[in-house]
């Protein structure tokens, strides 16, 4: 089990950690019924805190920001010599807290998407997971919610007796949720990105030697071209944001500033 703790990655604080102190973090937290916000973050991720001051407070007071794509993992290892074997990648946590939860009959509700893509997905988990417990899902408005409707969301997602929330609204809007409902749902609450239609069979995972050598974006870029500006613009600005922050030419805080609907609650 490998946890380095946080590490500045062009000012945002991702854990040096493995899949195993992942799994054995959101567990304690769903055990001990305590509030956490987990995501697993690759460049696109990174890029948005990186860009974004209010974003990047988010991020960085989660509880857990895990290296999703490789091209952070091998910058964690080059800046900080993490030694990390693996990315931990979320479509594959998402499998792996599943199959847990099954195994010690925690429950989970999962969050966001469509009824499309959220009924295959149920299915696929209570075929590969029997005895999973699946306390409810609901599909994203896809758009902000009011006061009103995240207060019901809440008590919903505590009434179904969820032990963990799996949120699968995109990025960054899964992180904004995680963030906003964590002290509220008081349980694990895990943004996982693409694991939701992955998982449903709706979108086609790149070829694991495609992941390994960190061209996943290049094969999404292929089947969802709509994402271009996402990789051809993103990409090359996180390399040369890291190349900087390597070469000591430019230091990258990580103060953010703090989101409006924190101001406007004190």
């Amino acid at each position: 089990m490998r946890h380095l703790g946080k590490k500045n990655v062009i000012g945002i604080l991702i854990d040096a950690v493995d899949y195993e102190a992942s799994i054995d973090f959101i567990f304690r937290a769903a055990r001990d019924r305590r509030g956490a916000a987990i995501s697993a973050l690759a460049v696109h991720g990174v890029m948005t805190g990186a860009l974004d001051l209010t974003h990047k407070f988010r991020l960085n007071h989660f509880d857990l920001l895990v290296p999703d794509g490789q091209p952070v993992r091998w910058v964690l290892n080059w800046l900080y010599r993490t030694g990390l074997a693996d990315r931990v990648y979320g479509p594959n946590l998402t499998l792996k807290v599943c199959q847990r939860a099954a195994a010690e009959g925690q429950s989970i509700f999962l969050y966001g998407s469509t009824t499309e893509i959220l009924s295959p997905l149920q299915k696929s988990l209570e075929e590969w997971f029997p005895g999973i417990r699946i306390a409810g899902s609901e599909p994203s408005k896809f758009r902000r919610l009011t006061g009103a409707e995240k207060s019901d969301l809440a008590t919903r997602i505590v009434n179904s007796g969820a032990s963990i929330t799996l949120v699968g609204l995109g990025c960054p809007r899964q992180e904004s949720f995680a963030y906003e409902f964590r002290s509220a749902l008081s349980m694990p609450i895990l943004a996982v990105g693409a694991a939701f239609p992955l998982i449903a069979g709706h979108i086609t995972q790149a070829p694991g030697w495609m992941q390994d050598r960190g061209l996943e974006w290049l094969f999404r870029l292929c089947v969802e071209p709509r994402l271009w500006r996402r990789y051809l613009y993103l990409n090359p600005a996180y390399l040369f944001l890291v190349a900087l922050q390597a070469t000591g030419l430019s230091q990258f805080t990580t103060d953010g500033q703090l989101p409006i609907e924190e101001v406007l609650a004190g």
